[in-house]
């Protein structure tokens, strides 16, 4: 058994080999929480929940960390616009991520560090950095002196002659314009810390360098975000750690966006489908379903049709799981192990794709049995199915998804499904006496009130229908 990745520092996939013998540690570029997010920041999330998850089904420990930027210049631009602290605006939109992550059936990270909390780290940072040459003060900014590191551009593989370097108002003093701040001195109405080079306040790539530092040491195995943070995030990130002395991640892994007409989803171009508004509107596991699923290097273009594709797909895997788990009468435990093929297809590079093909191939074969009167072939085909969804995190009968019934009004199926069993009752009525107009009117009126009717071998049977 070997897991494998996609490395975009090597451009290729490699066989993945672990620092220490049985751990993992991954540090993922969390939530900049300047405003509530939107899918596509959910979707970084379940990609490296998914890839959490199979790192622990294959037995590794893991330690996984999620960092908060709780101050940049974006957040700033907020609190001046909204006439509101920046720490309130922060702190209201972490709350809003936090929400997301966990409708959507994200594991809690190891660790969730902001960057305000981890001032003196950063300023340590600096203070090596300038003793050794990476970096200078110049009018109470700090900067990195990118000719003074001669790996920097690796990762992106750019030309530092033809490099632009991204710049915010009061960046003053640089000696060449492609170094990059790392911090940033004091301006009227924006928040200071003191620092030996006098008050202001962190540059966004070295929050980062920091605090994987802090919580995963000088060298760690997966570091992870969007493909948008390969340039300058993480090519500052790298050329801070490894000025400083620190090997740094081994494997960098990057997921795809969430598109909408070819563009990236993004708050600023004004095309973001928020997470609060999605949930009202669609069950929060078919969210995961269909942002979790597609490839992690694969776009995601939105669009609500495939979102009804996503529903009516993961309808179909739940209705088998619900008609087995009413044949039984009972809860049918996941199996010990996943099926060989979705395991070959998780080991390379999370392809959930195909070993989403290997849960609606034993779907199938569970349907069979089922049609067969195979008792004890659909159970064992529901338990690897169950085994399979729980390191997907879609398993309908997961205690998360059951727990969130509740928040979406569905305490109240006990009552629904009397009386829907009042009216099925009727039309069971009008079917025996052969009255087939007014049975196919009562299945006709059901389905327009959103429920979709099944008959089968033990009497009909009702579930919300699809969109």
């Amino acid at each position: 058994m070997t897991i494998r990745l996609y490395d975009t520092s090597a451009r290729q996939i490699r066989d993945f080999t672990p620092l220490k013998p049985g751990c993992v540690s991954i540090y993922l570029c969390g939530a900049t929480v300047q405003a509530a997010p939107h899918i596509g920041h959910i979707r970084s999330g379940l990609n490296f929940d998914i890839m959490r998850r199979w790192f622990a089904y294959r037995g590794y420990e893991v330690t996984f960390i999620r960092n908060v930027t709780d101050i940049d210049d974006k957040i700033i631009a907020k609190s001046h616009e909204q006439g509101r602290p920046w720490w309130s605006i922060g702190y209201d939109n972490e709350r809003a991520f936090n929400e997301g992550y966990t409708a959507l059936g994200c594991l809690p990270p190891t660790y969730e560090p902001r960057a305000t909390g981890h001032v003196p780290e950063m300023v340590e940072m600096m203070q090596r950095l300038i003793e050794r040459g990476h970096a200078y003060e110049a009018d109470g900014n700090v900067y990195f002196d990118v000719r003074s590191f001669p790996r920097y551009l690796e990762l992106s593989r750019q030309e530092l002659d033809n490099l632009l370097q991204p710049s915010g108002d009061g960046e003053t003093g640089k000696r060449d314009p492609r170094d990059f701040a790392m911090w940033k001195a004091a301006k009227p109405g924006e928040p200071t810390w003191p620092t030996p080079w006098g008050p202001g306040r962190p540059g966004w790539h070295l929050e980062c360098s920091a605090m994987a530092h802090k919580y995963l040491g000088s060298a760690f195995d997966v570091h992870g975000g969007g493909l948008d943070l390969i340039f300058p995030h993480h090519e500052n990130e790298i050329a801070q750690a490894k000025a400083y002395g620190d090997d740094f991640a081994r494997y960098w892994v990057h997921n795809a966006w969430v598109t909408m007409a070819g563009d990236k989803m993004s708050k600023s171009l004004g095309n973001s489908v928020l997470v609060s508004e999605m949930v009202k509107k669609w069950r929060p596991i078919v969210l995961r379903y269909y942002l979790g699923t597609p490839h992690y290097r694969s776009m995601i273009e939105y669009s609500e049709e495939s979102l009804r594709e996503a529903e009516s797909a993961f309808a179909r895997i739940e209705g088998f799981v619900q008609r087995v788990t009413e044949l039984t009468g009972k809860t049918v435990e996941p199996a010990a192990e996943v099926p060989p093929a979705f395991a070959e297809a998780m080991d390379d590079d999370l392809g959930v794709p195909q070993a989403l093909a290997v849960v609606h191939t034993t779907v199938r074969q569970g349907n069979s049995a089922l049609a067969a009167d195979d008792k004890d072939a659909a159970v064992a085909r529901l338990a690897e199915v169950r085994a399979m969804l729980g390191v997907l995190g879609l398993d309908p009968l997961d205690a998360h998804w059951a727990g969130g019934a509740a928040d979406r009004g569905e305490d109240l199926e006990g009552v629904v499904d009397s009386l829907v069993r009042l009216v099925l009752d009727q039309r069971e009525s009008a079917r025996a006496r052969k009255d087939w107009a007014t049975a196919d009117a009562i299945r006709d009126q059901l389905g327009q009130a959103g429920l979709a009717i099944e008959d089968g071998p033990q009497g009909p049977r009702w579930s919300l229908g699809t969109r």
